[in-house]
């Protein structure tokens, strides 16, 4: 099989397109031709050992797959060869072949093209795990999200329509903000040539967003923050912006404000049992057509480093996936 390998920390053109033995799954564990692979902003920094999660090298990167099994170890009852399923695993999924361990795995619905189901776990999972978990966004609620074209950003404006909330989507360019406007955003914010602080009150009618969704951090956190409702709730995504911003206490005291932590993949460690609740609220949302994943490019194995270029200069909107196989 071909895989792309990290063989060395550094930055997606030091990975290597490698022809690997073919994969044998242990006893628990199931062996996935890999139709799709998603693409996630903790790829660019694990193989620069940037990350919380420091892989031993060599090791092949990706984390979120959809595919076909082909084989199954011992002890594996519910999962058969040729099933269609959707799996998050550590690392691995930019490959021809992947495993991942049986309780890892979900089937896929029928019906669900490979990467649709490729670009639901990670995404959708840290969104929903944000917003209906820990912000507990309620109708009617308005949430304000952050860095909103990307993919993060696109599952966190969908999953708070479901909700019933209102979305002020915020982006850098007013093409990013005609991609939210299709996804269901309410009012739009372009805070490269806008005051944030200005626009969220005007947006709000100067009460200020019940919940802030923030995936990027940087320079455009205080001014956010210093815009919360009374008891709003500001979600810590991550910091895709490359700075993590220092916020001053006083100004959760002044808003009878809470600043939560949101780091899902800990979360399906821990609570697995919600994660998987919380997975088929999605899968059912999906269904319905009330979410789907904005797949705005899909590359080959062999354009990996293109793929998490793109990423990492934060030129994609919604989500990215590669396609092993071709």
């Amino acid at each position: 099989m071909k895989a792309a390998l990290c063989k060395t920390w550094g930055p997606p053109d030091s990975l290597e397109i490698t022809e690997l033995p073919d994969l044998v799954p242990g006893p628990g564990e199931v062996a996935i031709s890999v139709k799709a692979a998603g693409v996630n902003f903790p790829d660019v920094l694990i193989i620069q050992n940037k990350y919380q999660f420091k892989p031993e090298l060599p090791f092949i990167p990706g984390s979120e797959l959809a595919g076909t099994v082909y084989a199954v170890g011992e002890g594996v009852k519910h999962i058969g060869i040729g099933d269609n399923v959707i799996a998050f695993i550590s690392h691995g999924a930019f490959a021809q072949q992947a495993i991942a361990p049986s309780n890892a795995i979900m089937p896929m619905p029928a019906g669900m093209d490979f990467d649709i189901a490729a670009a639901i776990t990670l995404t959708y999972g840290t969104s929903h795990h944000a917003i209906v978990d820990r912000a507990q966004l309620k109708p009617e609620e308005t949430i304000l999200v952050l860095g909103a074209a990307g993919g993060v950003g696109i599952a966190a404006i969908q999953i708070a329509k479901a909700v019933g909330a209102k979305v002020i989507a915020a982006a850098s360019t007013d093409e990013k903000l005609e991609i939210c406007r299709q996804h269901g955003a309410d009012i739009l914010i372009n805070y490269s040539t806008t005051d944030l602080r200005e626009a969220i009150k005007t947006a709000t009618a100067g009460k200020g967003p019940d919940v802030i969704y923030d995936p990027v951090g940087g320079i455009y956190a205080e001014p956010a923050f210093r815009s919360i409702a009374w008891r709003g709730r500001y979600l810590v995504i991550g910091f895709a912006n490359g700075e993590i911003p220092k916020l001053p206490l006083n100004l959760a005291l002044l808003k009878g404000a809470s600043l939560v932590g949101v780091f899902w993949g800990e979360f399906v460690k821990r609570e697995p049992k919600a994660n998987l609740a919380a997975m088929r609220e999605l899968i059912g949302w999906l269904s319905e057509g009330k979410i789907k994943p904005h797949i705005s490019h899909r590359y080959g194995l062999n354009e990996t480093a293109s793929a998490l270029n793109a990423l990492a200069a934060r030129q994609v909107t919604g989500k990215i996936v590669i396609e092993p196989q071709r």
